[in-house]
């Protein structure tokens, strides 16, 4: 009897044990799935994220850009882009702005024959559309002014009154003896034109001072030395007459530090004409860019 029951007892026990060994698996197995599950999306959801960081971010792209500027642009044209020593300002010309995306970019694989601009196409297309990218970022945003003054009146002047033609050409029109102005104002403000007209000795060009060569007979020559050396040169006269002078038969030959253009239209000229003038140098240059772009549209076609 006493065994009978203990085996009874023993069989409840395990009955009861087992039930009570399946109902706590049922309660921690949902819990366990539960954090399974959550152990799975956090594994997946970083691999996610992951992927779009493989391709560069606008941010990176951008400094990889400025970075390619610095190693490869900044020595000659400085990290700002507004010129060094050895290269212009890319960022603040006219003539630079100008220019479409395609012609800067065959700037860029091509280089500038006959200047110190390199060709840099084996850099690779990313790099140099980068470069572009990032010299358009230094531009910034083109400023259009509305000057003063009336270009018409300004014509007049430079052919007449102002007496600008007798040494400067502008449009195949005028003298020899300066430099042609029809495209003056690409690389200069308004404001380094007024300056250029009312103070032309200040910053002047060496090469473009005035020369005062003394014959042997002691008649003298006056103009801008052209292809000078240490033994000759050839003088450019206000009448278009170029000599050519060697320096040992020379009575004497000195320099000026002034310019042959005269420095007194501040006073020769209203404020209102100097605003002519200006705004016909201006006028200039916009017509000449217009036909540079319509003759890269035609070249493009």
């Amino acid at each position: 009897m006493f065994c009978f029951h203990w085996t009874k007892v023993e069989e409840q026990f395990h009955t009861k044990a087992g039930r009570t060994i399946r109902e706590s698996r049922r309660s921690w197995r949902a819990p366990l799935l539960c954090v399974l599950c959550c152990l799975l999306v956090a594994a997946i959801c970083p691999a996610q994220d992951a992927a779009p960081s493989s391709s560069p971010s606008k941010a990176n792209t951008e400094a990889a850009a400025q970075q390619a500027f610095a190693t490869n642009c900044a020595g000659c044209h400085g990290l700002d882009g507004k010129g060094g020593e050895r290269a212009p300002d890319i960022v603040t010309r006219p003539n630079i702005r100008q220019l479409s995306d395609a012609k800067l970019l065959q700037i860029l694989q091509n280089g500038v024959p006959r200047t110190s601009m390199p060709a840099f196409s084996y850099l690779g297309d990313p790099v140099l559309r980068g470069l572009l990218a990032y010299l358009r970022t230094l531009q910034g945003s083109p400023k259009t002014e509305n000057l003063p003054g009336d270009a018409r009146r300004g014509k007049q002047l430079f052919f007449g009154q102002a007496e600008c033609s007798r040494c400067h050409t502008a449009r195949g029109e005028g003298g020899f003896f300066a430099s042609d102005l029809t495209g003056y104002a690409k690389a200069r403000g308004p404001e380094a034109i007024r300056d250029a007209i009312l103070q032309p000795n200040r910053d002047l060009d060496l090469r473009n001072r005035i020369v005062v060569a003394t014959l042997a007979n002691g008649r003298t020559i006056e103009g801008i030395a052209r292809n000078e050396d240490n033994f000759s040169m050839q003088l450019l006269t206000p009448d278009g007459f170029l000599y050519l002078l060697t320096k040992s038969a020379l009575k004497n030959l000195s320099y000026r530090n002034e310019s042959p253009m005269p420095a007194d239209y501040g006073s020769r000229l209203s404020a209102a004409q100097i605003d002519d003038l200006v705004k016909f140098l201006d006028s200039l240059t916009k017509e000449n860019l217009k036909k540079e772009k319509s003759q890269e549209d035609e070249d493009e076609d």
